[in-house]
């Protein structure tokens, strides 16, 4: 398969090309053949480099399965920073026409799934955490008749997949929150001790004994003498 060896070969680019070229010449119908024979971790390696400034014709036409079982191999890029995978589920999951209760359907039914959403919601721990205890991400609004509608969520990301899981797939946000919790409290405790380090530090410094040079006062006739 042509863009299976592009992929293999580094040429992402030239793989996703190839791909579009297909649908060009022979119909979409003959590419999703195609995306269905493509290992996951060559469609991977095409979807995460989704460019956003652009539509991709595989981003349209991948379908749930195929995406959830790309998904979930993207921890074997290391990527800490999880920004690939924010952006590859933000275009596919809410692309124009998408059946985004599908795909989160399918994320759920693969081994892995609901890590990988954890994955993408790590760095909104604190405020997923909120909107499950009281349905708002304003953490100034603690009361029932603040909980948002989908519309006030409705941001293509990680509000909107927060509240969908929350109110469309409990059984997945069930998973996905005790996680999220476990990782905000460990998160907040070293955060604590690195500013009680911290603190403890400054207060040493200021705790010290300032050494003052004392200024030698040299007689007139002593530096005459050293002057001979």
């Amino acid at each position: 398969m042509k863009a299976a060896n592009l992929v293999r070969a580094g040429d992402i680019a030239g793989a996703e090309f190839a791909l579009v070229s297909l649908a060009e010449t022979e119909g979409d119908r003959a590419l999703v053949a195609v995306l269905e024979e493509l290992p996951p971790k060559d469609l991977l390696a095409v979807i995460r480099e989704y460019d956003t400034s652009k539509e991709s014709v595989v981003n349209l036409l991948v379908t749930p399965e195929q995406f959830a079982r790309a998904m979930v191999m993207e921890k074997l890029y290391g990527d800490h920073t999880h920004a690939h995978l924010r952006g590859m589920i933000n275009a596919v999951l809410f692309r124009d026409n998408a059946q985004t209760g599908d795909f989160l359907d399918a994320i759920g039914d693969i081994d892995g799934g609901c890590e990988a959403l954890v994955d993408y919601l790590s760095d909104r721990d604190e405020a997923v955490v909120h909107f499950a205890q009281f349905g708002t991400f304003n953490h100034y609004h603690t009361e029932d008749s603040d909980e948002v509608e989908r519309s006030e969520a409705s941001d293509h990301d990680w509000r909107e997949l927060t509240w969908l899981l929350k109110h469309e797939h409990l059984d997945m946000f069930e998973q996905i929150l005790p996680v999220l919790k476990t990782r905000l409290k460990t998160r907040l405790r070293l955060e604590a001790e690195l500013e009680n380090e911290e603190q403890q530090r400054t207060e040493l410094d200021l705790s010290e004994p300032k050494i003052v040079a004392k200024e030698t006062k040299v007689s007139l006739d002593q530096s005459e003498e050293s002057a001979l």
